[in-house]
């Protein structure tokens, strides 16, 4: 009995010692297997450096049409104001992708002109093609203190240009053939009136020497920009802004700006596309501008009438947001002022701008 009880303990003993040599480890020895290599501890969370975003560069000035920070101050240089062609034939466009602000106005028919307004054209390249003045395409020149570029004009532009004393380039009945051409491809197959090319290059060559390039002391665009939306907008993807039954535009926001479409009679839309780089045409911000539209009494060819002063309501597009406002312009050599529903200025996005400006009986829908 003894026996069995001494041998059942030093068994029980032995069977223990591995368990105990598991349970403790030897400062000096490896868990790793006989010639095989050990592995570095892996570094703790709080051992790796964070990744900072690169900081965003800081201007010493800013585009006063745009808003986009700039290395030069270009601030006092009067810009340039270009009238486009927007009837189907005459599309693509040149140029307008790098205009810091486009408006858009009904004229007669129900077609509409482009003026595009360049605060520098530096470097903007071929523009066109270049149509006619209408006297209120020429008063928001005016209100731009702009060299007003243009193809002929209505007699109430004319009239304008002489009353108002605006600086403008008449490629029809001026002294400035030297500064542009024609298109044979686009005279061939869009006709003469739509060919009429001209480039940042050539106007820039003659500036110089005809005109004031300079605003004059004290003058002010008198928009502000922010990169931070601001309060009060509801969401809005989508914006369809019809000028008359031959011109819808659609403006789509995809990626930080708002994409352009439009319907030229009773098309299905097609992109806006700029002719020199062939890419739709992105804005930062999008506006209506609703006013008085009506038909010119007496005149036989249908030409409009367009309220540019005083104020009215509209609307602004910018982030995916629509913000109700109303917009201000005291008189024609005013720019325009916006304003949100308590009466103070309304910062636009940073980037260039699409301003339609439509009748207040106008079937605006955005979603």
């Amino acid at each position: 009995m003894k026996k069995r009880q001494f041998s059942a303990i030093l068994l029980a003993g032995l069977l223990l010692l591995p368990l105990a040599a598991c349970g403790k480890k030897d400062p000096g020895s490896s868990s790793s297997a006989p010639g095989s290599a050990s592995l570095p501890d892996e570094p703790s969370v709080s051992a790796i450096a964070p990744v900072e975003p690169d900081p965003e560069p800081v201007y010493p000035y800013a585009n006063p049409l745009s808003g986009e920070g700039l290395d030069t101050d270009i601030s006092g240089k009067r810009p340039a104001a270009v009238m486009f062609n927007n009837l189907k034939k005459a599309l693509p466009q040149l140029g307008v992708a790098k205009a810091d602000v486009l408006y858009e106005i009904v004229a007669e028919g129900g077609i509409t002109r482009i003026m595009g307004l360049y605060q520098d054209l530096e470097d903007v390249g071929d523009l066109g093609s270049v149509r006619s003045a209408r006297d209120y395409y020429v008063n928001l020149a005016l209100g731009h203190d702009a060299i007003y570029i243009h193809a002929g004009g209505s007699p109430q532009a004319y009239d304008a240009f002489d009353a108002w004393g605006v600086t403008h380039i008449d490629f029809v009945n001026g002294p400035y053939g030297d500064m542009c051409w024609r298109d044979p491809e686009r005279r061939k197959n869009a006709g003469l009136e739509h060919s009429l090319l001209t480039s940042s290059e050539k106007v820039l060559t003659q500036l110089p020497s005809r005109f004031r390039l300079e605003h004059e002391e004290g003058y002010q665009v008198g928009w502000t920009f922010e990169k931070e939306a601001p309060e009060g907008g509801q969401p809005a993807k989508e914006l369809t802004v019809p000028f008359s039954t031959y011109k819808t535009g659609y403006f789509t926001y995809d990626d930080g700006q708002y994409l352009i479409a439009q319907s030229l009679d009773g098309s299905d839309p097609i992109p806006y596309v700029d002719g020199q780089t062939d890419e739709p045409v992105g804005v930062s911000n999008v506006l209506v501008l609703y006013t008085d539209v009506s038909l010119v009494k007496g005149d036989s060819a249908g030409r409009m009438s367009v309220r540019t002063t005083g104020t009215g309501d509209g609307l602004l597009l910018r982030d995916g947001l629509v913000y109700e406002i109303t917009w201000q312009r005291d008189k024609r050599t005013d720019n325009y002022s916006f304003l949100d529903r308590t009466g103070r200025s309304i910062p636009l996005a940073v980037g260039p701008s699409y301003i339609n400006i439509v009748s207040t009986s106008a079937k605006v829908v955005w979603e």
